[in-house]
């Protein structure tokens, strides 16, 4: 059996990227971590990843909870640096 370290292990995300996507989706953990191997194969689904935690940003916020913002602006950044927008997105 898989343990849930072994799933994250196998995702191109970490696993803030991973626990954001199950906040995005309301889904478990490696429900989000098969669905962004997914996500990352085409464009269209990592601008989709983009969102869905930038999303996930403005709902914290508007709930008051900076703790929460903070966590998800670091696994913003890191998926920014892992996996920018492609290059269509950005004209």
């Amino acid at each position: 059996m898989l343990s849930i370290q072994d799933v994250l292990d196998y995702c191109d995300l970490d696993s803030g990227e991973i626990e954001a996507i199950a906040e995005h989706e309301h889904i478990p953990v490696t429900v989000a971590a098969e669905m962004s191997e997914s996500l990352l194969c085409t464009p269209e689904g990592v601008c989709q990843l983009h969102v869905m935690i930038l999303e996930n940003i403005q709902h914290a916020f508007d709930a008051g909870n900076l703790e929460h913002v903070k966590e998800l602006a670091a696994a913003y950044q890191h998926l920014q640096r892992t996996h920018p927008l492609p290059s269509m997105a950005r004209h």
